[in-house]
């Protein structure tokens, strides 16, 4: 016995908003992930701002959430960068940065953040960059930097600056 299948025509409204997502789907740039787990903690957001021919690093930004148990950030690599070091009250030290359980860490502009030192080409915004963090317990996490911001302006000369406001 053979079935014939009949669909319900398609309205006019139903076609639009088909053709519209698919046209915002083709335009839009694609969702970049943020969050990256070891095996007991979330890595959130990293990020950067641009940066341009001749900076002497870039500063990179994240929080640790989600911590069940203590840990220690203690290696940060990318290949954007010879290397990393601690910066703001910490700076100029290796990386070792304290996480500990049931509370976040961040690591901001404005506190202590990473420096991300011989920088090898500017960073562009709008472009992920591969990072690799090392945890003293949680091993290795593979992640992305996202450059979701233009350089700041200097606060002396108002040109832009890969510099992080201190004031």
């Amino acid at each position: 016995m053979k079935t014939n299948l009949v669909l319900p025509p398609l309205g006019r409204r139903t076609l639009l908003r088909t053709g519209c997502a698919l046209g915002a789907a083709l335009v839009l740039p694609p969702a970049r992930a943020c969050e990256f787990f070891s095996t007991h903690l979330r890595v959130y957001r990293p990020w950067s701002r641009a940066t341009v021919e001749g900076d002497a690093f870039a500063v990179l930004c994240m929080r640790f959430d989600e911590v069940r148990l203590a840990d220690r950030l203690i290696r940060v690599e990318t290949p954007v960068a010879s290397g990393a070091e601690m910066s703001g009250p910490a700076s100029g030290r290796r990386i070792d940065v304290v996480i500990p359980a049931g509370t976040e860490t961040e690591l901001t502009e404005a506190g202590t953040f990473i420096r991300l030192t011989g920088l090898k080409h500017p960073l562009e915004v709008g472009r992920s960059y591969p990072l690799r963090l090392e945890f003293r317990h949680g091993g290795v996490v593979d992640a992305d930097i996202d450059v979701d911001y233009e350089r700041l302006p200097d606060p002396v000369t108002g040109a832009s600056s890969a510099l992080p406001s201190m004031g």
